[in-house]
């Protein structure tokens, strides 16, 4: 289980403080297929670099199963089993699709078996296996290879940033029924960033941030009428979820 207490997260801008997240408490039970969702620059990308450990809090704390986690970083975050893919993927020159998914399991594999995880994202295997993770390599193949990568660790929570991002119609469509087959797989829990409807569609509870703070989150059932104007607005709140209050 992944908990929050009082999450806020400050930079400095202009020589001043500016809170980009702001006394965020949250709870999240294991085996939850979550979507984070709201409008852009509200905060999400954010709070899931600090789940992950990518940045630490400017003040509260998280614990992971019981655990005080707040000032582990990214990999100590990684062996107590939380994985997080980035919006933007990184490239490592001299270093094969191959090898990169053998380093994400944790142990030898054979070709067959990394085949598997690039033929789920949509990408030839025989195409890509031996090829380095480079420039050569667009964005969008970039994007397919890390969440290939990321099923191979079978993590205990799995945190994906807008994984749609340089997808074409056809292989987001794969990648929903990816992230299905992971949940059902691996009875972990997965947090999605992103605004598709699609996405929102599979989840079993969703979070809305915006501004800063969690405005409201639920089941998905009852989430969708709200994100999409089809009930009464939250008290104080003069517009549609997607936009700022």
């Amino acid at each position: 289980m992944l908990e929050l207490r009082n999450i806020s997260f400050d930079v400095d801008e202009n020589s001043k403080t500016k809170g980009i997240l702001k006394n965020i408490n949250l709870t999240l039970e294991d085996n939850k297929f979550v979507v984070v969702t709201g409008p852009n620059g509200g905060g999400k990308s954010t709070l899931a670099k600090i789940i992950a450990g990518i940045e630490t809090p400017s003040q509260g704390q998280i614990f992971w199963n019981g655990e005080d986690i707040t000032q582990l970083n990214v990999t100590e975050r990684a062996k107590r089993g939380i994985s997080y893919a980035f919006q933007q993927p990184v490239r490592f020159k001299g270093i094969t699709v191959f090898d990169l998914i053998q380093l994400a399991t944790g142990k030898p594999i054979n070709v067959d078996k990394a085949c598997e995880y690039l033929s789920a994202v949509g990408l030839c295997a025989k195409d890509y296996i031996r090829r380095e993770v480079n420039a050569s390599l667009s964005g969008g193949e970039l994007k397919r290879i890390e969440i290939a990568t990321v099923m191979a660790r079978n993590t205990a929570m799995t945190i994906f940033d807008e994984p749609e991002a340089g997808i074409d119609l056809w292989s987001f469509q794969n990648l929903i029924q990816v992230f299905e087959k992971l949940h059902e797989q691996n009875h972990g829990n997965i947090m999605i960033i992103s605004h598709q409807e699609r996405i929102l569609n599979i989840a079993d509870e969703i979070v809305m941030i915006a501004d800063g703070q969690l405005r409201d989150r639920g089941p998905r059932e009852e989430m969708l009428p709200k994100i999409f104007g089809q009930i009464d607005r939250p008290e104080g709140c003069g517009c549609r979820y997607y936009e700022q209050c």
